[in-house]
């Protein structure tokens, strides 16, 4: 038949007067209030289960589906250890843990492990894919390193700690510099400031307007994905061809990045703050009393005010750190860019928020540049996405796979949730919860649901092979982070230190992973290629989720690798301090490394490798080996 024309075209569906804001589109599930649901209870005996179990029952009895069994202990301690706080427990708090069987040690578990600084390590982690963070060294058209960037990343690690209100870290994300006095929030604007600003080529006269319009499309796609999940940028030359998003929407919210421009700015306390201005005013009175001294002054009192100028100089208050960040430098509207053309404008677009989840009309944003109604309309309790996107955010790193298995688009394109009532269930309740994440990780971590085992299931697996209704805990493989850190933690180099600049030899220093500098390229610094052997996000665009690959250059990393190898000797190194036997060193490595006993087989095939040559070269082969093996690098 070659290949027939179509005879019908089916086109996206246009009011001519409502233009994309159908109400076929506006009826889409994500543009709906939260509903208050209360969660179904199936028989007697479910009634004492959480209110997320009796959810995930519900589904699991409609798809003829039982949920596995309890995982086991030691399998509880590790999988909410790395969860957390990125490291594996070690062998004292896996036995203690074991052996306390009261109804209060799993919570009271999770209360060390959310109050541990390492906490907003990993999770700051997981915030720093949403915000594309890096240490610069992007594209020719984006060179510029950002030498301070460290210092949003360690604002998200204090705030993550602190268990700022989600609310309210969204807010001073977007404009920081505008609550209160701005001095201490304006670094979290580093959100905005750490991205991609592209400069001229030099070439055509409008190249400086055409790199204007690339960074504002990253703004707009950043914000919008990150704290909404709506692919906004899609309607930059036309309206979107599916969400009810206008063209309009897009340059009414690139106003407002264009009124704000990227600034380094000092990071002063008000102590400092003081202590700079007695300085300054001492060092002026004492140089314009020297100004003023005649040629025939005594030379005494010269040689007094010479030493005191000389010594207000060597007690100078320190430089006060800077910090990228951004702040106003307009209140102009925009007009709507032709086809996405900068040098063909069109109408002018008042700045105001999406009319998807604002209505048709929304009021005008003239205060500012608009980023602090931005802001406050994106953290509004009224807003059903900002609560939705990031309840399905932590679900999805507690799983592996999120509840909108399309985490970065809650548009018509997406994916429909796999439990909808659970995920407006949580969404209102981290509301009510005053949008404390720690309290939502308690939530999520108690529920049966988050303890079932990983075990395989024949019967359930030919139902649902994707574990889409979750009747086990799909096995997970650790992130590049936290591999690389427990691998550290359990050879015992690992510096826990928490906080600092950004350190550049990943494969020498032993700091977590969270402070070793990348560039946005992800081809520019020493850390890089290392990262990205093991998928580690480009920087150039806000991340949802990542990918996971196995390639063979990841096993000949592990097998020949001069950090791999250093590792091994010094896991060697630890068994032989802390054990005199080679039962006993065997028994050591899997309790650090796992934290279970080892097996009969294992412990025959151990030592039959090890009686293989001479004992110091086959124990750094042999802790090697274990620092590579599979289940090192899941959570089960």
């Amino acid at each position: 038949m070659g290949a027939p024309w179509p005879t019908t075209v089916v086109k996206p569906v246009v009011n001519p007067e409502l233009g994309v804001l159908t109400p076929e589109r506006l009826k889409h599930w994500a543009f709906q209030p939260l509903k208050a649901i209360d969660p179904p209870a199936r028989v007697e005996a479910d009634r004492k289960r959480q209110p997320i179990d009796r959810f995930v029952l519900a589904s699991l009895a409609a798809k003829g589906l039982k949920p596995a069994a309890t995982a086991d202990r030691r399998t509880l301690i590790r999988r909410a250890s790395l969860d957390l706080i990125g490291l594996p427990p070690t062998p004292e708090e896996v036995e203690a843990f074991v052996a306390d069987t009261s109804a209060e040690a799993y919570p009271k578990l999770l209360d060390r492990l959310l109050a541990s600084p390492h906490y907003g390590e990993r999770w700051g982690r997981h915030w720093l894919d949403v915000a594309r963070h890096s240490d610069g060294h992007g594209s020719f058209l984006d060179p510029a390193p950002l030498p301070e960037a460290w210092r949003y990343r360690d604002w998200v690690v204090m705030a993550l700690n602190t268990d700022l209100p989600y609310d309210q870290f969204v807010k001073v994300q977007i404009a920081g510099d505008l609550i209160g006095d701005g001095r201490e929030t304006a670094v979290a604007t580093g959100f905005l400031a750490v991205g991609p600003t592209y400069i001229s080529d030099g070439g055509d006269p409008d190249s400086v307007a055409k790199a204007r319009a690339e960074t504002l499309d990253d703004r707009v796609d950043t914000v919008t994905r990150g704290f909404l999940a709506l692919t906004v940028s899609c309607a930059r030359c036309h309206d979107h061809m599916f969400d009810p998003i206008p063209q309009t929407d897009y340059y009414a919210l690139a106003a407002v990045f264009n009124n704000t421009k990227m600034v380094d700015r000092s990071l002063v306390s008000p102590e400092l703050l003081k202590r700079t201005e007695e300085h300054k005013k001492a060092l002026d009175v004492a140089n314009a009393a020297l100004k003023k001294l005649p040629k025939d002054a005594e030379p005494d009192r010269r040689k007094e005010l010479d030493a005191e100028i000389a010594k207000l100089k060597a007690s100078a208050p320190p430089a006060p750190p800077r910090i990228h960040a951004v702040e106003d430098a307009g209140t102009a509207d925009m007009p709507l860019a032709l086809r996405g053309d900068p040098r063909k404008p069109g109408p002018v677009v008042p700045r105001r928020f999406l009319q998807a989840l604002a209505g048709p009309k929304p009021p005008a944003w003239t205060k500012g540049s608009g980023r602090l109604q931005l802001a406050e309309a994106i953290a509004s309790p009224t807003n059903p996405l900002t609560s939705r996107v990031m309840v399905n955010r932590v679900w999805q790193h507690h799983f592996g796979r999120p509840l909108v298995a399309t985490p970065g688009n809650f548009g018509l394109l997406g994916e429909k949730p796999s439990h909808p009532e659970l995920l407006d269930w949580l969404a209102a309740r981290f509301v009510a919860d005053g949008w404390s994440l720690k309290k939502l990780h308690r939530l999520i971590m108690l529920s049966d649901t988050y303890r079932q085992s990983s075990r395989f299931d024949a019967d359930s697996f030919r139902t649902d092979g994707d574990n889409r209704y979750l009747w086990r805990m799909s096995p997970q493989r650790l992130e590049v982070e936290a591999w690389r850190d427990s691998v550290l933690a359990v050879t015992g180099e690992l510096d826990r230190s928490v906080g600092g600049a950004s350190v550049r030899d990943i494969l020498g220093s032993q700091r977590r992973t969270l402070y070793v500098a990348v560039s946005r390229n992800g081809d520019k610094l020493p850390a890089d290629e290392f990262l990205r052997l093991f998928d580690f996000p480009s920087a150039r665009a806000t991340v949802s989720e990542r990918t996971s690959s196995t390639v063979p250059q990841q096993s000949l990393f592990l097998l020949n690798s001069p950090f791999m190898l250093a590792r091994g000797k010094a896991f060697a190194d630890r068994l032989t301090r802390e054990a005199k036997t080679a039962d006993g060193r065997i028994e050591r490595a899997y309790a650090l490394l796992y934290g279970r006993p080892t097996t009969d087989d294992e412990r025959k095939v151990a030592k039959a490798f090890l009686g293989t040559g001479e004992e110091a070269e086959m124990w750094p082969r042999y802790a090697q080996a274990l620092l590579s093996s599979y289940e090192f690098t899941q959570t089960r």
